[in-house]
């Protein structure tokens, strides 16, 4: 098969099982702003910006004025409180593979800069380009954030139909058709079935199936 001219990753969920990193910030900081227990994380809500998270986490309980203290309080939560994600299949063969064959990579997540960096850092990855929420007005399921990092990756509005755009989440499916890149669903949390219906043209169980279908 021909290779497409580069790929678009996803952080949480694409790169590393992240669920419980996020999910002990999100806990210690509502815990220590309200002094009671969080709400149970809605689906609804994955892939979704921090803000957005943050917003339904205070409307449970009325606070929806705290939204931002809950926000700004919950990233000094994770990166103090710092959890190394799980990285998942696939990510060190398949970013050797695109170095190889010196195919444009990066990740563009609607996470934190300070959580994408620690974890990069921890976990030794290999991406040249990261961008996380503080990069884009924005963030996910708007475009911006595949975009922008397209465009830091030299890529020019006509190559997009030829990026490959790895997403477990429906909102960043949908910010990766309107892009006008290709998604790829990675099977975390929603079905084969969802995804596809949100825009993914294939669907992998990770990293490690989608690297092996390209190497074949």
């Amino acid at each position: 098969m021909k290779l497409p001219k580069g790929f678009l990753f996803d952080f949480d969920g694409v790169v590393v099982n992240s669920f419980k990193s996020h999910g002990n910030a999100w806990s210690s900081a509502f815990r220590e702003l309200f002094n009671q227990e969080i709400a149970p994380f809605p689906k609804s809500h994955a892939g979704g910006s921090p803000m957005l998270i943050a917003e339904y986490y205070c409307s449970v309980i009325g606070e929806e004025k705290r939204a931002e203290d809950l926000f700004l309080l919950k990233d000094k939560h994770l990166d103090v409180h710092f959890t190394i994600p799980t990285l998942l299949p696939g990510v060190r063969e398949i970013t050797s593979f695109l170095s190889d064959k010196k195919i444009p990579y990066g990740i563009a997540s609607n996470a934190t800069k300070q959580f994408l960096k620690n974890s990069v850092h921890h976990l030794e990855l290999d991406f040249p380009v990261v961008f996380g929420v503080q990069d884009y007005e924005k963030p996910k399921p708007a475009p911006e954030a595949y975009i922008s990092l397209a465009s830091a990756l030299s890529f020019k509005k006509p190559d997009f139909k030829n990026i490959w755009v790895f997403e477990d989440s429906l909102a960043g499916t949908t910010a990766a058709k309107l892009a006008g890149m290709i998604p790829i669903g990675i099977l975390t949390q929603y079905s084969e079935e969802e995804l596809k219906e949100a825009g993914s043209q294939l669907v992998f169980p990770t990293l490690l199936e989608a690297y092996q279908y390209l190497t074949e």
